[in-house]
């Protein structure tokens, strides 16, 4: 009996021994230290969805914001260029339509470039956007229900007549002009591969053959 206690006090004070001499490995410690961490994917989510938040309500005040301010002030600077002259509404309603809707549509249509990524794509298309601004704060006047908005139309019935009227047309020209322009523009580029992949095929017909001597 007595024996076989000092053979497990032995062995007890060996490994006490081999615990002293090996001392726990800085893996160890780290892989320790990191599961005693609490985790962050939580805390992550609950930052996005805060975020989240705070961008929707930025961008519910700015729209609230602008409703109440770009309609009447773009009816006025449009009410200055036209003077209340139905010619002149008619021709700065086709210029603003015109221009203002070709020009975005044409450079939205890059993006079928293959040289885009997808971040360059986003860019363009809200650059496109912005250039249509003209156009978006005539829509917000016409389509808008606030008090600038009527206030916007009023001012454009008596200083800017025919100017929505026309602004209308010159979109449609606009896009219809734009389309047409890109869809030559895909026609043409087709045309030329395919002339281009002829041509290859036709030297590779043209090539001498080697003799069988």
């Amino acid at each position: 009996m007595a024996r076989s206690y000092a053979v497990g006090h032995d062995v007890a004070m060996s490994q006490d021994e081999s615990a002293a001499t090996n001392p726990i490995k800085d893996d160890d410690a780290i892989d320790r230290r990191i599961d005693t961490q609490p985790t962050v994917k939580s805390a992550n989510w609950a930052l996005r969805i805060v975020l989240l938040l705070v961008a929707v309500a930025a961008a519910y005040v700015g729209f609230r914001i602008s409703a109440a301010f770009f309609p009447r002030w773009w009816a006025h600077r449009v009410a200055d260029q036209v003077g209340g002259s139905y010619t002149s509404g008619a021709l700065w309603g086709l210029f603003y339509g015109f221009v203002f809707t070709f020009i975005p549509l044409l450079l939205i249509f890059q993006i079928r470039r293959r040289f885009f990524n997808w971040t360059w794509r986003l860019i363009v298309v809200v650059i496109g956007l912005v250039l249509a601004a003209p156009n978006w704060l005539t829509l917000s006047v016409v389509a808008g229900n606030s008090k600038a908005a009527h206030a916007g139309e009023r001012i454009f019935d008596v200083d800017a007549p025919n100017f929505r009227a026309c602004t209308l047309i010159g979109v449609i020209v606009g896009v219809a002009a734009a389309i047409v322009l890109s869809g030559a523009s895909i026609v043409a580029k087709r045309r030329k591969d395919q002339v281009k992949k002829l041509k290859g095929q036709l030297a590779e017909r043209d090539k001498p053959k080697p003799s069988d001597d």
